[in-house]
């Protein structure tokens, strides 16, 4: 049975909040050679709040990450993998508002997470069957973050796997928003449809993977080209797929590649949304 994902949250005695009692994220961006975290399995204590971001509806629970200080800060909408939203996807957040985003974990599956494969995959087929509504909720997650008095107004969207693909049709059908990175995930090879898109796209692949494999992200790279779509993309050796979001996971194969794409990413976001 997909379950109900469990949200708790540990407010710490020094957590700095706003004059209104929201909590926020001390400013602490990576020094060079540094990386987030999250994606080390050294994830700290959430720091955030759950935000529900869709009006009237109670089930989708986003998780909010707010850095300290008064802004005006450029703001992110971070998508999920297949299995939910779960605690690593929201200590990632964090870690985007450590580094001065406004940064919101969206709620593709309405509170559900999967707890293996087979309840992961029926979560994905159930929202990819209905992309009207995955497209909805992300309008409506950079509509309440474009609402804050805090948000300068650009806003980016970035994904891994499930969210990656997710994250491009987004860029594609979506409302106005100024960047889209890609982690993995389901690719368009279609010069036509990608021409639709209006902004630089960032990717990161893996040599080690067929979903997508290096050849349907080169095919995508000619796509972007044949549609005049400006892009930074890598497919880095040795690794496999979700590597990024889990450094940890294999730290001597991973680590390089991860500094690097998490470098390409620091880069790609401060000349699309600063």
């Amino acid at each position: 049975m997909v379950c109900l994902s469990g949200i708790v949250f540990f407010l710490g005695a020094c957590r700095p909040t706003s004059d209104d009692g929201e909590s926020r994220v001390s400013f602490a961006p990576t020094a060079p050679g540094e990386m987030p975290p999250a994606i080390l399995g050294n994830g700290g204590d959430l720091a955030g709040e759950a935000v529900n971001y869709l009006d009237g509806d109670m089930a989708t629970t986003g998780y909010i990450a707010v850095p300290e200080g008064e802004g005006p800060f450029p703001a992110l909408v971070v998508i999920h993998e297949w299995n939910g939203l779960v605690d690593r996807v929201r200590q990632v957040a964090d870690d985007f508002a450590a580094e001065g985003y406004v940064t919101l974990a969206a709620d593709l599956y309405q509170g559900r997470t999967g707890s293996g494969p087979e309840e992961n995959v029926a979560l994905m087929q159930e929202a990819l069957a209905d992309m009207a509504t995955v497209v909805g909720n992300l309008n409506a997650a950079v509509t309440f973050l474009k609402a804050r008095p805090d948000v300068s107004g650009r806003v980016g969207a970035m994904g891994w796997c499930f969210g990656g693909g997710v994250a491009l049709s987004f860029g594609l059908d979506g409302d106005d928003h100024h960047a889209t990175a890609i982690f993995y995930g389901r690719l368009i090879d279609d010069p036509t449809v990608l021409a639709a898109m209006d902004h630089e796209i960032y990717g990161t692949f893996a040599s080690e993977d067929d979903g997508p494999s290096p050849q349907q992200v080169q095919d995508f790279a000619i796509a972007l080209r044949a549609a005049g779509v400006e892009h930074d993309l890598h497919i880095y050796d040795e690794v496999n797929h979700g590597f990024w979001l889990r450094v940890d996971g294999d730290p001597g194969v991973r680590s390089v590649a991860g500094l690097d794409a998490w470098e390409r990413l620091k880069a790609y976001l401060d000349r699309t949304l600063r």
